[in-house]
Formats: C-alpha cells, structure tokens, sequence
C-alpha cells in the first residue's frame, strides 16, 4: 500500500517513486546481514480484519471524509483491503519478500513498539543495536525508532534504505532528529564496508 503503484497511497493520489528509493540498496545490503547471522525483522502495517483494535481518531486519519477509500476498504484495481493483515496490500513488496528466517511483525499504529510483540521479540533474541529503514521515515520508521530509543536501544537510522512521500524538509528534520536526539545515520555502502 505504500511502495506499489495499485496499493493504497498511489491510489489517494500520492506519488510513490520516492518509497521504492530503498528497494535496491536493501536487495544487496539484506543478504549480507543474513550471512552473518543478523536478524531482519520486518515490521509491517496489517489490520485485524474487523478493526477492533484501531481509534474512530485512526480510521479517520487514513480517511477523513469518510467517502473514500480508508482502512479496510478494498482498492479499486484489484480489491485487496488497505492494510489488512494478510492481504495483498499489508505485504512486503515484491522485490523485498522475507525469506524464511527471517522474523515478521504486524504493527497497529506508527510504531512498531504499540501493541505489538516486537520488544519481547528483540529482548529474547538478545539485541540491544538496531538498523532501521524502511517507509516512511517521518512516520513509521521515527516512531519506532523514537520508542526504541526510549526503551534503551541504540538505534541507527541507514539513509539509503529508507525513504518517504513527504516533502523533502520533512526527509531532512528526520535525519536531523535521529542524530540530534534518538541514535545515528548510517548507509548501506558504510555497513558493507564495515562487514569486509
């Protein structure tokens, strides 16, 4: 719903091209990590199908004239339900599927850390460093990445694998904040270079 252009923003009228920026650097940095034995946890938006668990506030949020297409509703090129778990359009795009080993969370909220397994997840595996990238950096991937900071990780924000739809300044007061307040920047080429 957020990379492809039949998913969920192409179709209220948002321009993805940005959101595919990280596809690239993320197919050669993903299995470099997994050949050394560092976990991807993929942390995806997936509604409960009766959204029992998302606010009146949410569901207006992702569709404020309650006309449209918000939540739950099916796309109209291929009626896959925006963000529903287990749907077309809740999953990884196609050139970044998981394999499998690798760990997937569904997520409710910006955050990945709200009413989610994720920090028992974390916990239990032993890690205290995490890499983040994904979209959208302003939203999403901030706000799990401020919570992770908040719950003691080190958290490191890679520039390259990760991307949003907004405005450009809103790309620079996020890179700005991570290393300011919440972690550090990376990208792929360093973290790469650093496996040599």
């Amino acid at each position: 719903d957020f990379c492809h252009p039949d998913g969920w923003l192409a179709h209220i009228g948002v321009d993805v091209t940005p959101a595919r920026t990280p596809i690239n650097p993320l197919t050669n940095l993903l299995p470099k990590l997994r050949s050394h034995a560092v976990p991807i946890i993929w942390i995806n938006w997936g509604n409960r199908p009766d959204l029992l668990n998302i606010s009146a506030a949410s569901r207006h949020v992702y569709n404020p004239t309650g006309s449209g297409v918000g939540l739950g509703d099916p796309l109209p090129k291929n009626n896959a339900p925006v963000l529903m778990a287990g749907s077309w359009a809740a999953q990884v795009v196609d050139e970044l599927k998981p394999k499998s080993e690798d760990i997937c969370v569904d997520k409710y909220r910006m955050s990945g850390f709200w009413d989610t397994p994720l920090d028992s997840i974390l916990r239990n595996l032993g890690r205290t460093t995490l890499f983040f990238g994904g979209v959208n950096a302003d939203q999403c991937v901030m706000a799990t990445l401020q919570d992770a900071n908040f719950l003691g990780y080190d958290c490191i924000l890679v520039k390259d694998c990760t991307a949003t739809t907004s405005p450009e300044y809103c790309w620079q007061a996020t890179l700005y904040n991570v290393k300011q307040c919440f972690g550090f920047l990376s990208d792929s080429q360093a973290m790469l270079e650093a496996i040599k």
